[in-house]
């Protein structure tokens, strides 16, 4: 194992170009493989027509980044409890994801897992996550609310279950709050994963603000995890950007969704993923807003949902849109990174 302790920064920054360097050298032989096993995207016959054209381009490209970030961690990381907790989350949503992925494949049907198999998955996950995160990695059962010193204690009610003389805890409350983060969160990321490049480019900006944030409370192990997807997804972009040699599918959107939501998590900063993923909300929120409005008014407020559709429809080319995209979750993202700073420095001069 290659570690650098006495330089940090350095570690982290070595990290992400490592990442970078693989996933640029990994993706282009992982798309002669799909190409040369017929495996590519089904598009949806009710999204935008000119993407129609984008059918059988390679997809489950997020095998690639998920497994650089588990060599790149291992190579330059000390292995931790939380670090191995944020893996889990990385290959236990993309592993829904690639279920979901292989579906499409082989059935040649763009819908893949049904909603109601993908929430009871996530489910298990979450559940899974929260007890090893909670029982075996220390993390408390508290909400911090931001610029506040105020803290929610969410560890009550709970019940105990022994497995092997080792006792586990199972706060109700704080669990459901995983299990709602982490859906939420992979989901959206999911929705944004609709035009090249978009999602690649918000995750790297989401995991450089928490890369900023893991550093300030001194946990290097998960500052290079958030290095290791950042650079994967900046790898992965080379390609993924527009026109699109591969997709990253379901196994690289839930699976970096489940990431940033454990990041969140692990960091204590449950409620400011609501700015630092802030372009996640708004792409949910739209679709929300969507089906709301129709069900209820029979009218649409977006011309097409998610809403970067929308403004495709609009005539912004997509690279118009990733940019903006891209732009607004910086903003966001800085944010919710200068309101995190705030709370810490007014907490520690307390």
């Amino acid at each position: 194992m290659i570690t650098f302790l006495h330089y940090p920064t350095y570690q982290i920054f070595l990290t992400a170009v490592l990442a970078l360097v693989i996933t640029a050298v990994l993706t282009p032989i992982w798309i002669k493989l799909l190409r040369r096993e017929g495996i590519g995207q089904v598009v949806r016959i009710d999204g935008p027509q000119k993407h129609l054209t984008k059918s059988g381009t390679p997809t489950m490209g997020g095998v690639v980044i998920l497994f650089t970030v588990a060599i790149v961690y291992l190579l330059t990381a000390s292995v931790s409890m939380r670090g191995l907790v944020a893996l889990m989350a990385l290959f236990g949503c993309g592993l829904v994801g690639f279920i979901d992925d292989y579906r499409k494949v082989v059935k040649a049907r763009s819908l893949g897992l049904k909603a109601r198999s993908k929430i009871i998955w996530q489910l298990v996950i979450a559940i899974l996550v929260g007890l090893v995160a909670v029982n075996f990695a220390n993390l408390a059962t508290t909400v911090q609310i931001p610029l506040t010193h105020l803290v929610i204690p969410l560890g009550s009610p709970a019940f105990k279950f022994s497995i092997m003389h080792k006792a586990i805890v199972v706060p109700i409350l704080y669990i459901t709050l995983v299990f709602i983060i982490m859906t939420a969160t992979t989901n959206t990321v999911n929705l944004t994963d609709g035009l090249d490049g978009l999602a690649a480019g918000t995750v790297t900006i989401s995991m450089l603000a928490y890369a900023g944030i893991a550093f300030r409370q001194n946990r290097l192990d998960l500052a290079i995890i958030c290095a290791a997807v950042g650079g994967a997804a900046i790898g992965f972009l080379w390609f993924n950007s527009y026109p699109a040699s591969i997709f990253m599918g379901d196994t690289g959107s839930l699976g970096l969704g489940g990431v940033i939501a454990i990041m969140a998590i692990l960091t204590k900063t449950e409620l400011l993923l609501v700015l630092i993923g802030g372009i996640y909300v708004i792409e949910g929120l739209s679709v929300i807003g969507q089906i709301v409005s129709y069900r209820w008014f029979k009218r649409r407020i977006l011309k097409m949902a998610p809403i970067h559709h929308h403004f495709e429809m609009q005539g912004w080319s997509e690279t118009q849109i990733m940019m903006r995209f891209w732009i607004i979750s910086g903003i966001f993202a800085g944010i919710g990174f200068g309101i995190y700073f705030m709370t810490a420095t007014s907490t520690a001069s307390h």
